[in-house]
This record gives structure tokens, C-alpha cells and sequence, in this order.
């Protein structure tokens, strides 16, 4: 996803491949991975420079950029050495740069590049083969005495270029025989032998592979893959793990709950359209199974890191949307009205859509932040921040409810304007007290990691804005300057502030969170706070230009 920005590349046929096929030819045939259209090209300046203008593509393989390697990689230098902000073509530029230097990490990760499958083998013994003349050849030089000019020149020849596959190859895929928690790619792995004098297994069991999905043998490359598997059991400290993640990315539960929450809300539109209490009971299994998977792809996440729920933007997303559900739930026990289910599955729904598009441009499992490698302070400051998002966006919900139940129908009864009014300020209350708690503990981290609280960091300042906005509202509540409907309206408002605390304040681009920044949302979150302008417009209306009169 990070090269294509999608989950799937097309093919020239129409078909799609998944990126567990590309894996595979990345990893046993590289030749054919270099034809395909992995890499996104989309900006006209970035395709008139490589010459694709009028192409027509978006898509682009290896073996067509190639030929501008050089020329993107000095423009991607130039830019890098600006000060200042980075134009979008800049910005593209550098996107493009990244992509091709993952790509070559990945492509020289498995296997050296240059031998057939079948002969992997083969050059791997003779280099085995080469390192005692290679070696007596190299002291017999220092000490001045007759040596091999052909062993030494062989020697040489072999430990250049498994040098230059060290420096290329990403992914370390070979456990170090002498210290099993520390890893060694492919290149490492061979120039290890002139040390241990012996090939690793496992690189011989990659060539294997190798030669087996080259020649299509699946029965073979199963067999191979099992051993494999055996033999490196021992150096994984955790294989459940590896098994658990392979089993979420089968069951993709988050993209599962996404579903269910929107068909769950269509289910209670039907009935909210149609005035029946017929589907309340398919509402309740479905909304139901939707928290549930949400729930365990939460916990999945959690034992698969090791961490608390929270550990970076799309994580957030994840755990706002799931602690906004499980207090919608618990509010309709005593409501039962619909109105929380309702916004449990508008919120779950959107939460999880954010959560989806951010995938598209990182890695959801990435490693945690060196600042952020505490895991009581990410179950404490994060969560509680985060507890607090999930209130505010919750009684922005039930606001929204208000406002359009309010405006454009006459379903605002009395009692359920009140209800409402009554779920709007509790949910309130619960994030001013988790969204102080988390922004104090957040000085606190602060001050411990930095040596000071926030200066003026946007991101804890964000949180802070939260904090003011809520006790405000609460206190024109309290001091009778709003009723119910200024109530909602300062709720819909607190939207505007959580988004732009969430997110907003990551698209500054300065400040001590910069795990978080990023500059592809701008439009989205605009959009977002148009729309909760326009609400709160339309709720400012005088009351006789309301349908209902509550």
C-alpha cells in the first residue's frame, strides 16, 4: 500500500493481483515483479518529467522508471536539501523516491539478484568453496609471500558483491547463529559465512523456495515451507503471535465492523422511515456483531504489538470509534429510545473509514516511537485523551440528532428533546473529566521525557482547547446562558475542536508529536467542518422555522 496506495495492483489484463502474490514474486521472481504496475504516479509535473505526461497511466512498474532512477534520485537530493516548506510536487517528488528505495530494499531481501533460481545454490557453494583459498590467498598478500591471484580476485569478486546486497537488501531474514535475538539479511547472512565457515539452513532453504516457485512445483515449495518453519521456531520468541497476525489479516475484522455498523444503520433508518419497533431486535445482533468484531481486532492489535490500544494515528482511530460505540451501548440500556445505537453505528462507521484511508499510507503495525516507549504512560495519557475524543465526538452525535430531528421533521418530542439534552451533557461531563485527566498527564509525561511541559506544542494545546471548550459550555449551562438547543450547538462545535485537536493540529508540521504528522486529510477535515458550520446554522434558526416545536 505504501508503493500503490492501494491493497491491489491492476493488471494489463483487468485482473487484480493481492499483495501477497506480489510478495511472492518479489521475493522468487523478481523479473517478473519489475513488470509490474506497482509504483503511483499521479502529479503532471512529476509525469512530464519522467516523460509519461500523455500517458494517460497512473500506475508504473520498475522496469519503465528505471531508466529516470538517476534523475529522481538527484531531484529528490535537491529537494531534500530545502529549507521550508515542500511544494505538492516536491512533496509527490519525494513520495516517489521513498517508494523506489522500498522497492530496492525489498527486491534484493530474498535471493542475489542476477542467478536463476535453479543455480542459487550452486553460487552459494562455490562462494562456500572460495573463502579457505580466498583466505590464504589474502594473508600470503600481507605477509609478502607467493599467493593466488585467481583465488584472491574470486574471493574479492563474491565478498563485493554480497557486500553491496548487505547494504541493499531490507527485511533480515536469517537468525545470527551465535545471538538468536539479532537477525541478518540475506547479504549479512553470506559474508557471516567467511566468519562461521558454514552456509545458514535457512538461506539454503530460501534458494530452494526459490527454485521451487520458479518452476512451479507447489507440492515441493509446501514441503520446503514447513521446514522452514520448523527449523526457525526455535529463534522466534514468540511464533503465536506471527500466527495471531496472520489470522487478522485473514479475518480483517475492522473492515467487517465497518460493514455491519453501516448495515446496522440503514437497519434503523428502515425503521426510524417505516415507525416500527419490527426491527429492533436485527438491530441490537447486528450493531452487536459489529462491537464485537471491533472489539476483537482491538484486543488482536493490542496482543500482537504488546501494547496498549493507542500507539499512533490510525490506532487512534480505531480505539476513539470503538470507546464512542461502547458507551452508546451503555447509554441505550438506559435511554432505549435508538438514538445511541444510532450514533454508535455513525460513528463506529466513520471512525473506522478514517481508519481505512490511513492505512493506505503507513504501516498500522508500525514500531512504537522511541518518546513513546512507555507503556504506562500510552495506557494512561493516550487512553485517557483518547477516552475523551470519543465523549466529545459522542455528544457531537447526539447534537447532530437534535439539530436534524429538530429542523426537518417532527419526530423532536418534548421527552425526547429532553433525553437527548440529558445524553448531551452527561457525555459531556465524562469528556471534560478524561480529557483533563489525559492533557495533566500529558504535561507530566512531558516534563519527564523533555524536561519541560508543553512549551507550545499544537498537539497538547489542542487537548487543552478541549478541556476549555467543555468547561465553558458546562458553565453556560450551569449559569442558565444556554438551554437545550445552545447546548447542542456548542456540542456540534466541540466537533470542530476535537477534529481539529485529532488531526488538525498534525498538519502543522512542527511541535514534539511529529509521529503524527501528516498533510493528506486537509480537505476531508474542511469538508467536515463545513458541514458541522452548516448544522450549527441550520440549529440557529428561530424556533418557528423548526418542524418540531419541542
Amino acid at each position: 500500500m505504501n508503493l500503490s496506495g492501494r491493497q491491489s495492483i491492476r493488471l494489463a489484463d483487468g485482473t487484480r493481483m493481492a499483495a501477497l502474490p506480489w510478495l511472492l514474486e518479489i521475493a522468487f521472481r523478481p523479473t517478473v515483479a519489475d513488470s509490474l504496475p506497482t509504483f503511483r504516479i499521479d502529479h503532471p509535473e512529476l509525469l512530464e518529467m519522467v516523460g509519461w505526461a500523455e500517458s494517460g497511466r497512473k500506475y508504473f512498474s520498475w522496469d519503465e522508471i528505471k531508466f529516470h532512477l538517476s534523475e529522481i534520485h538527484k531531484e529528490s537530493t535537491r529537494v531534500q536539501s530545502l529549507e521550508g516548506a515542500h511544494s505538492v510536487f516536491e512533496k509527490k517528488l519525494l513520495e516517489l523516491h521513498n517508494a523506489l528505495t522500498l522497492y530496492n530494499g525489498l527486491i534484493h531481501s530474498f535471493r542475489p539478484l542476477g542467478t536463476p533460481a535453479a543455480r542459487l545454490q550452486e553460487e552459494y557453494a562455490a562462494w562456500a568453496a572460495t573463502i579457505p583459498p580466498g583466505l590464504k590467498a589474502i594473508r600470503a598478500q600481507e605477509s609478502n609471500q607467493d599467493y593466488s591471484q585467481e583465488a584472491l580476485s574470486r574471493f574479492v569478486m563474491f565478498a563485493d558483491r554480497y557486500l553491496e546486497l548487505s547494504k541493499a537488501a531490507l527485511l533480515r531474514l536469517i537468525p545470527f547463529t551465535q545471538q538468536e535475538e539479532h537477525w541478518l539479511n540475506i547479504g549479512q547472512a553470506l559474508l557471516d559465512v567467511i566468519t562461521t565457515d558454514k552456509l545458514p539452513n535457512t538461506l539454503i532453504q530460501y534458494s530452494v523456495l526459490a527454485a521451487n516457485f520458479e518452476a512451479n512445483e507447489a507440492t515441493a515449495f509446501n514441503e520446503t515451507l514447513q521446514a522452514m518453519h520448523a527449523d526457525l521456531a526455535p529463534h522466534i520468541p514468540a511464533p503465536w503471535r506471527m500466527n495471531l497476525e496472520g489470522l487478522f489479516n485473514r479475518l480483517e475484522p475492522f473492515y467487517c465492523a465497518m460493514l455491519a455498523y453501516g448495515y446496522a444503520f440503514l437497519l434503523i433508518l428502515t425503521s426510524w422511515l417505516l415507525r416500527t419497533a419490527f426491527l429492533r431486535s436485527p438491530i441490537s445482533w447486528m450493531l452487536g456483531i459489529a462491537f464485537t468484531l471491533h472489539t476483537a481486532g482491538l484486543v488482536m492489535r493490542m496482543l500482537i504489538q504488546g501494547r496498549p490500544p493507542v500507539t499512533n494515528l490510525y490506532a487512534s482511530s480505531i480505539f476513539v470509534g470503538w470507546a464512542a460505540v461502547g458507551l452508546s451501548l451503555l447509554m441505550e440500556r438506559f435511554s432505549r429510545q435508538g438514538i445511541a445505537q444510532a450514533a454508535a453505528c455513525l460513528i463506529g462507521f466513520a471512525t473506522l473509514v478514517i481508519a481505512h484511508q490511513l492505512a493506505a499510507s503507513s504501516d498500522t503495525l508500525e514500531m512504537v516511537r522511541a518518546v513513546l516507549d512507555s507503556n504506562f504512560w500510552l495506557s494512561t495519557h493516550v487512553v485517557c485523551v483518547t477516552l475523551g475524543y470519543s465523549a466529545m465526538f459522542l455528544a457531537g452525535a447526539f447534537a447532530i440528532f437534535y439539530v436534524i430531528a429538530g429542523v426537518f421533521t417532527q419526530s423532536l418530542t418534548t421527552d425526547r428533546a429532553q433525553n437527548l439534552t440529558r445524553m448531551i451533557y452527561a457525555t459531556l461531563c465524562f469528556a471534560l473529566l478524561f480529557s483533563f485527566v489525559g492533557t495533566l498527564l500529558g504535561g507530566i509525561w512531558a516534563d519527564q521525557s523533555w524536561g519541560r511541559f508543553w512549551g507550545w506544542d499544537p498537539k497538547e494545546n489542542g487537548a487543552l482547547l478541549i478541556v476549555l471548550w467543555v468547561a465553558l459550555i458546562l458553565h453556560a449551562r450551569w449559569g442558565g446562558l444556554v438551554k437545550a438547543r445552545g447546548l447542542a450547538l456548542m456540542a456540534l462545535f466541540g466537533n470542530i475542536v476535537t477534529s481539529w485537536s485529532w488531526f488538525g493540529t498534525n498538519m502543522l508540521g512542527v511541535g514534539l508529536h511529529s509521529y503524527g504528522f501528516m498533510d493528506q486529510a486537509f480537505w476531508a477535515l474542511a469538508a467536515f467542518i463545513a458541514s458541522q458550520l452548516i448544522l450549527i446554522a441550520l440549529g440557529a434558526l428561530p424556533k418557528r422555522m423548526w418542524r418540531s416545536q419541542a
